[in-house]
């Protein structure tokens, strides 16, 4: 077995065009491409009947983000942000400068800012809080010195792999 990549993490949204917006222009992910998919091949994977679905993919330092859009049969679950502890995917995180900016950013763009999540710790000269995507996506927004590819709490860089030394 040889894992070659992670490729795409996929959010379901309700308006591609808002979402495509708000991710390319909020985060700078660049459009990479667009597809519709549909038919027995898409209903069989997707466990969905029937299936008429928008999709895009964007790409920021490498990271691919496929958002998706179902025609049929549509979007199901409410709207808004999920509880943490909820098994399955929690959140996004992006490192930033300015969290207060960015956040602002976020709103403006048709996401919301979750206020009782700030945290802003000057001893470590560290701030966090959460917003979401229009969608209710959970997205920290993480500021903090140093190497902006270190992981949070851990000091230095990463580990790099054989081929990047």
């Amino acid at each position: 077995m040889s894992v070659q990549r992670l490729s795409h993490i996929g959010i379901c949204v309700s308006d591609l065009e808002r979402s495509t917006a708000f991710y390319r222009d909020v985060f700078g992910f660049s459009l990479l491409s667009e597809l519709e998919v549909s038919g027995p091949d898409a209903e069989k994977l997707l466990d969905l009947e029937p299936v008429v679905l928008q999709a895009v993919y964007l790409e920021r330092d490498g990271t691919r983000l496929e958002l998706l859009h179902f025609e049929e049969p549509g979007e199901t679950g409410a709207p808004g942000p999920h509880p943490v502890n909820r098994t399955g995917l929690t959140h996004l995180s992006f490192r930033v400068e300015d969290v207060d900016a960015t956040a602002q950013a976020v709103a403006a763009a048709g996401g919301q800012i979750l206020e009782p999540s700030r945290i802003d710790n000057r001893r470590f000269r560290t701030a966090a809080v959460f917003v979401t995507d229009p969608d209710g996506q959970r997205i920290e927004l993480l500021a903090a010195p140093g190497d902006p590819n270190a992981l949070p709490g851990v000091r230095g860089t990463p580990p790099q792999d054989e081929t990047s030394r």
